[in-house]
């Protein structure tokens, strides 16, 4: 799942900053990619704004499942999760993975990592080295303690058991809850562990005007 139902407002921008172009391409375009080469990949889903389906399209980011999203984060993977009940209730989608279509340089190795993670875990994130003011960590990785300015220093992809991730946001759409991530839900409405894995210093969010250029060096170094 790729989430683009956000904004330019930051950017100074007067669209999605997920359809501006970067190193050639639009940035969305980079973030479908960062997922589709995932092994074991069964579905692809972009959370799109309503009235951006036509940018979507001229992105040109492949054959992809579009659901429109809601009024928040929450609400735009829950849709999306909605979209993908069946198949979770069935058992054929065991793990989904969530990105942040604003992150164009998740790396192959990282997304799999992540994924390994959850397939062994139930519930997998990626993150720079960590103040121990911040969060705590175990000795087996796990997230014991996250306070604000926590989610700061976490990144996307996030990769959850299917079967609970649904669950969880099911409750959170029932109590109103928003979270500012997917580990956020998970936190609150299950019982998962969720394990910390390395994740790297390139794989910024494009937030600013400064990362749109900082990202569209960093592709043109390591893509081309």
């Amino acid at each position: 799942m790729v989430l683009a139902g956000g904004s330019g407002s930051r950017l100074g921008a007067a669209r999605n900053k997920v359809y501006l172009p970067v190193a050639g391409r639009p940035v969305i375009a980079w973030s479908v990619d960062a997922l589709r080469h995932t092994p074991g990949l069964a579905r692809l889903v972009v959370v799109v704004r309503a009235g951006d389906e036509e940018l979507l399209a001229a992105a040109e980011v492949g054959d992809v499942e579009v659901v429109l999203g809601g009024t928040t984060r929450t609400g735009s993977e829950l849709a999306a999760l909605q979209h993908l009940a069946p198949a979770i209730e069935d058992g054929c989608i065991g793990v989904v993975s969530i990105h942040d279509g604003a992150r164009p340089l998740a790396s192959a190795a990282l997304v799999t990592a992540v994924t390994d993670a959850a397939v062994r875990h139930r519930g997998a994130v990626p993150g720079l080295p960590l103040d121990k003011h911040l969060v705590e960590v175990d000795g087996q990785g796990v997230v014991r303690r996250r306070l604000t300015g926590a989610h700061a220093t976490m990144q996307t992809p996030q990769a959850f058991a299917a079967g609970p991730l649904l669950a969880a946001y099911r409750q959170a759409g029932a109590d109103g809850y928003d979270a500012t991530d997917t580990a956020g839900c998970i936190e609150r409405y299950s019982d998962i562990a969720v394990r910390l894995v390395p994740g790297e210093e390139t794989n910024i969010k494009v937030t600013v005007g400064a990362d749109l250029d900082r990202a569209d060096a960093l592709l043109r170094r390591l893509r081309h």
